[in-house]
């Protein structure tokens, strides 16, 4: 009686991490290259520039393409510390 509860436990376990797994690709495949972070106020200049699909970026985040996100770390813009996008991008501190 109890092993066949404990399998039942151990097989509703497996299932969960099978779906979290899915669901973790899922957000992988349709996450944008690349992402910069706005600021709360109407004018909202950008916080940060992340990598896409970065779990450190905010709701305020909108997708973008490489050259703006080169631009804005030229421009003074700070690159996440989590996900990298200036190695990513191959821009070296000076």
């Amino acid at each position: 009686m109890w092993v066949k509860r404990i399998d039942t436990k151990i097989a509703r376990l497996r299932e969960r991490e099978a779906q979290q797994a899915r669901a973790a690709a899922t957000v992988e495949e349709h996450a944008p290259d690349w992402l910069i972070e706005y600021g709360l106020n109407r004018d909202a200049v950008p916080n940060a520039v992340h990598v896409g699909g970065c779990r450190m970026a905010g709701k305020r985040s909108k997708p973008t393409d490489s050259e703006t996100v080169r631009r804005a770390i030229a421009g003074g813009v700070p690159a996440c510390g989590f996900c990298r996008p200036d190695s990513e991008l191959g821009i070296l501190d000076g």
